[in-house]
C-alpha cells in the first residue's frame, strides 16, 4: 500500500465540470479502477484540479500525481518521473479518486496549461487536438 490518502468525508462541496467533456473528447482506456493521486505537493490555494491535467508517475514508489505547475504553466518533469496519462474528469484535491485517460484524444486548446511537448511523446495513444 503507498499509503496515499483521500477524504472520504461527504461535506457538500462544488467542482464546475462543464470543461470536462470540452476537454477529454474521446476516453478510450482508462487505468483500471481509477487511482488515489498524491496531491501532497499541489498547490494550498489550489482546490480543484481540472480535466485534462497530465498526470505523472513516481518511478521510484508508483505514485501517481498531477503534473507540478509553476505560475500560468506546468513546471519541468521532475526526476525520476515518467508521464501516466491525462485526468478525465476534474476533481478535488481533498479528493483526489482520479479517472486517467491512457488512450483516446484530448483538446489541448481547451486543457488547463500547454501539454508539454514530452508529453504529448511519452504518451502516444493520446492524440492532442486542437478542436
Amino acid at each position: 500500500m503507498s499509503g496515499i490518502t483521500g477524504n472520504l468525508d461527504n461535506t457538500k462541496e462544488t467542482v464546475d465540470t462543464s470543461n470536462d467533456s470540452i476537454v477529454v473528447i474521446q476516453n478510450l482506456e482508462t487505468i483500471p479502477g481509477g487511482k488515489t493521486l498524491d496531491v501532497a505537493a499541489v498547490a494550498a490555494d489550489v482546490n480543484v484540479i481540472k480535466a485534462g491535467h497530465i498526470i505523472i508517475e513516481e518511478t521510484s514508489s508508483g505514485n501517481l500525481k498531477p503534473m507540478p505547475v509553476s505560475g500560468a504553466d506546468y513546471a519541468a518533469l521532475p526526476a525520476s518521473h515518467t508521464y501516466k496519462g491525462v485526468l478525465v474528469s476534474s476533481i478535488l484535491k481533498t479528493k483526489p479518486f482520479a479517472a486517467i485517460l491512457v488512450r483516446g484524444t484530448v483538446n489541448k486548446v481547451a486543457s488547463p496549461y500547454a501539454v508539454p511537448a514530452g508529453a504529448i511523446t511519452a504518451l502516444p495513444l493520446i492524440r492532442f487536438t486542437k478542436d
